[in-house]
């Protein structure tokens, strides 16, 4: 993937863009989550480039609800991995810039070992609420929607968006596809994904995205500023991670 993505930035088509884009981000400065993680030097100098070259931030609902303008960005962030409470959320406070995230509600739960480690738990997100940061599910436990029936995706988004009302007294509009591809997210997944309540579905690059969702821009750590640049040109706008 290293290789792949300094390949797209070097011999990638641009893209012109007439409205927002929006880019996803995981964990910040947390190794143990891999490919995935970005350091924290990464990500202020990711944020120092984009205000460098004009753009201007905004949250991932108002791009969703209107487009938003070629020079609007939104920052999201999926799972809830501890580092984006700790790392991410004081860093964006700094620079008073509004964000998205996107946990899974299942792993907040902290019934796995690993999570209880890695993921932030129900306090993080109160906090973060309460300091006016935006919030959508991730699904209950991050499976691959490609893969399970329409009764477990029932389970899946309407158990997650549940349970997220009765912890923190809101039920999340917007959803983020768990692993984003094209591939994750069939006919079947959008039904039940408007069934459940959900109104806004995030996937991944704008020229491969299904039907009727979002378009998101995914970073890595192996996104340096050669190739941060890339991608808010557009060039990574047909890649997809993971595939």
């Amino acid at each position: 993937m290293c290789c792949e993505r300094h390949i797209l930035a070097a011999t990638g088509r641009a893209r012109k863009r007439w409205i927002g884009r929006t880019l996803c981000y995981h964990s910040i400065g947390q190794d143990e989550l891999g490919l995935n993680d970005v350091s924290e030097r990464q990500f202020r100098r990711h944020i120092e480039a984009a205000l460098n070259a004009g753009y201007n931030f905004v949250p991932a609902s108002q791009i969703a609800a209107t487009g938003g303008g070629e020079k609007d960005l939104a920052l999201t962030f999926d799972d809830g991995a501890k580092s984006v409470a700790t790392v991410a959320a004081p860093i964006l406070k700094d620079y008073n810039l509004p964000w998205t995230f996107f946990p899974v509600s299942g792993w907040t739960e902290h019934t796995e070992e690993w999570t209880k480690q890695s993921i932030m738990g129900w306090r993080d997100i109160e906090a973060l609420l309460a300091a006016g940061v935006e919030m959508g599910s991730h699904s209950a436990t991050h499976p691959d929607f490609s893969k399970i029936g329409v009764a477990q995706m029932t389970d899946e988004l309407g158990g997650s968006r549940d349970l997220f009302e009765r912890r923190l007294g809101f039920a999340p509009s917007s959803f983020a596809i768990p692993f984003g591809q094209s591939g994750n997210w069939k006919a079947a997944s959008m039904a039940a994904a408007k069934d459940a309540g959900y109104s806004v579905i995030y996937a991944q690059a704008e020229e491969t995205r299904p039907p009727g969702t979002i378009a998101r821009s995914f970073v890595t750590k192996f996104d340096g500023d050669r190739i941060f640049k890339a991608l808010l040109a557009g060039k990574f706008d047909r890649w997809e991670e993971w595939v």
